[in-house]
């Protein structure tokens, strides 16, 4: 079941319903397993409760890195990049991603470095750089569509690179 019900056009972040969010993370608990901790870091991102998703972020790599696949280590890392970026962590989440879009290209896994590349460009979003943003979304379009990713991804991945057009243009108009 999807949680997201769109995308904010301004600022690029999940629309969810909350009340089903906050259900789903009661129902979860504190499970230990990868795919609990994951989806616990997610839930706690979209509910803005960023400290709590830290350290179950933080938890979640140590046990991807222990006990799961390097495609595993990767999406939790990726995903501990996304709560970097939301508390303003902006450098350390660059660096983060660019360092999994990098090891998910060299492996050739299209989908994984797709989603890494698309949350790099919501980084230089944020961080006010749409050119960069751009291209990353654009890169990540391109990996998307080569994964046979669903709809709403590439959706999500056009909206994204609307977003940072309409941004670059506004921010070209009042230089």
């Amino acid at each position: 079941m999807s949680y997201i019900r769109g995308y904010d056009p301004d600022t690029l972040r999940e629309i969810v319903d909350l009340d089903q969010c906050r259900e789903r993370l009661e129902e979860i608990g504190i499970q230990r397993s990868l795919p609990a901790l994951l989806e616990r870091v997610w839930l706690l991102k979209v509910l803005d409760r960023l400290d709590e998703a830290l350290v179950v972020s933080d938890q979640s790599v140590r046990v991807a890195r222990m006990g799961g696949t390097r495609r595993d280590l990767l999406r939790a890392r990726i995903l501990h990049a996304t709560i970097q970026q939301n508390r303003g962590a902006h450098a350390a989440a660059l660096q983060e991603l660019t360092a999994c879009a990098e090891e998910a290209e060299g492996q050739n896994w299209s989908g994984i470095a797709a989603f890494a590349l698309q949350h790099r460009g919501k980084v230089a979003y944020d961080a006010e750089d749409f050119e960069s943003a751009r291209t990353d979304f654009k890169r990540a379009l391109f990996l998307r569509q080569d994964a046979g990713a669903a709809d709403e991804q590439l959706e999500s991945t056009l909206l994204a690179i609307d977003a940072a057009d309409r941004r670059r243009s506004r921010a070209t108009v009042a230089s």
